[in-house]
């Protein structure tokens, strides 16, 4: 394959939100994730320091925070205070402890150097308890919340400057979901709500690559927006065991990936909006979450089932499925690339993307009492946020290899290799991803404006497409390669990921 590039052909500037993750309280993100008081490795806040220099490493820019799913239930206020009462979670059927609020979650963003972003309840919630939640964050001393943070030990504003109006309140899952032309209306008044109380903030609202959902959507509250948030799984399992295998995860990069991205991109340039309201994917992995039986409660015989043994085993037990780190392989740190290379080269209009999440669960990141694992996908985003630049150029290609299969009753055409050239004043670097299961492919480089002299090659590496990282077992890792002279002909392995550096 060859690809002739300049640094005269831009196509925008990559934002570092585009490697951002998310944090729900499901499961063990939370509790016993990131936060675990009684952890041999917890400060003295309760947050885990192997996953804060985990997080640190990858330079996590952004946390979408406390849902997801959770959100559209939750009440704020029960998270604040010295006194926490536990509510009960009606989204996930569990007891919430409230322990981990808005102020332990923003001292989370101050360790990490990271922006918080908080997402609201536009399920059960009022636009004027979100605006009432913008004011203990942001206000400085007026109102009632401003002065309950003061009380609460933070006499400073949070200055939370990201906020969402709601997650997935399309769907019929979501709890308090809304219809097109309702949601419409609920943005616009609670955004008007916010931003009288902070002018300053970014807005985003949930959506999806559906035209009617956005139409209503934007002619009610577009004026009020900076984001529009959309979020995407690709692959979500029958039965918490069965995945799909490597070949199938790659016949889903390409298209898969962008259409929606190409769809609300032309929904935007119809309302005009395209120059000021930005796409915020902060929700994306190849895996969706398992959490069956959330509203199972009668078995064969059409009795009701609500035993303690039914619901920890098949409910709240069926969770830890997710948590089975074989399931993560060279399938999910390809695919996760070939995604945020779709979001780069779409940089002028998605500016934030949200790895769901960043501990267990689907997580980059795993936790178990003496220690942490990193999967696959995690050395992605090392590689990427430590090494690429913030130019993302146009590239021309030719000879591009495809890789082509049968996904379910679809064939479905991808390319073999996919290349994305970043640039800055100091040089280039081109992340590289060969899809293929077997056989190295040649990457061509010809540079139209620049004399290269060195060269390093980067790799998130793994002997099998099948490798993974466990307790005990690391099969897939980073491996950075040494500063060398340049040459424009390089070999990309097999199912490997690749960053070289030019200079």
């Amino acid at each position: 394959m060859k690809i002739t590039f300049s640094k005269e052909n831009i196509i925008g500037q990559a934002d570092k939100m585009l490697y951002g993750h998310f944090l729900e309280h499901f499961h063990r993100q939370v509790y016993g994730g990131i936060y675990d008081p009684d952890s041999k490795f917890a400060d003295k806040d309760g947050i885990r320091t192997d996953v804060l220099e985990a997080m640190k490493r990858i330079k996590t820019p952004i946390i979408r925070w406390p849902g997801g799913c959770y959100v559209s239930a939750y009440d704020w206020h029960y998270g604040v205070g010295k006194t926490r009462i536990p509510t009960f979670d009606k989204a996930w059927r569990v007891e919430e402890s409230n322990e981990f609020g808005t102020d332990e979650f923003v001292n989370l963003c101050k360790k990490l150097d990271c922006i918080p972003y908080i997402c609201t309840n536009a399920g059960t919630g009022t636009a004027e308890e979100m605006s009432d939640w913008v004011e203990y964050c942001n206000v400085k001393d007026m109102g009632r919340f401003a002065k309950e943070r003061i009380e609460n030990g933070y006499p400073e504003p949070h200055n939370v400057k990201f906020w969402s109006i709601g997650n997935e309140n399309w769907g019929g899952h979501e709890i308090g979901s809304k219809d097109a032309e309702e949601w419409g209306k609920l943005v616009r008044e609670s955004a008007k709500m916010m931003l009288r109380v902070d002018p300053t903030l970014e807005l985003s609202a949930a959506a999806l690559s559906d035209l009617n959902w956005n139409i209503n959507l934007l002619r009610s509250a577009g004026p009020y927006l900076d984001w529009i948030s959309i979020h995407s799984y690709w692959d979500f399992s029958p039965d918490g065991v069965t995945y799909i295998d490597y070949d199938t995860a790659m016949l889903r990069t390409g298209e898969d990936i962008s259409s929606n991205i190409d769809k609300v991109r032309a929904h935007l340039t119809a309302f005009g909006l395209e120059k000021k309201v930005k796409i915020a994917y902060d929700e994306w992995n190849l895996r969706g979450w398992w959490h069956p039986n959330l509203m199972d409660i009668w078995n064969r015989e059409g009795k009701r089932r609500e035993d303690e043994e039914f619901y920890n085993k098949m409910v709240i037990g069926e969770r830890d499925r997710n948590d089975v780190n074989s399931t993560y392989t060279m399938a999910d740190a390809l695919f996760s690339a070939s995604f945020l290379n779709t979001c780069l080269r779409n940089c002028d209009i998605v500016k934030m993307a949200c790895f769901s999440p960043i501990v267990n669960t689907r997580g980059a990141i795993y936790t178990y009492e003496d220690g942490i694992v990193l999967r696959p996908q995690y050395f992605v985003f090392e590689l990427y946020s430590n090494l690429l630049k913030e130019k993302v150029l146009d590239i021309w290609t030719k000879d591009i290899p495809t890789i082509t299969g049968m996904d379910g009753r679809h064939q479905k055409t991808v390319d073999a290799l996919d290349v994305l050239v970043t640039a800055d004043d100091d040089g280039y670097a081109i992340a590289a991803v060969n899809k293929q299961k077997e056989g190295d492919l040649t990457l061509d480089l010809r540079m139209l404006d620049d004399s290269a002299k060195m060269m390093r090659i980067s790799s998130v590496v793994a002997e099998s497409p099948d490798s993974y990282n466990d307790i005990g077992k690391t099969e897939v890792r980073a491996v950075y390669g040494e500063w060398q002279h340049y040459t424009d002909s390089i070999k990309i392995p097999a199912h490997t990921v690749c960053v070289i550096e030019i200079r």
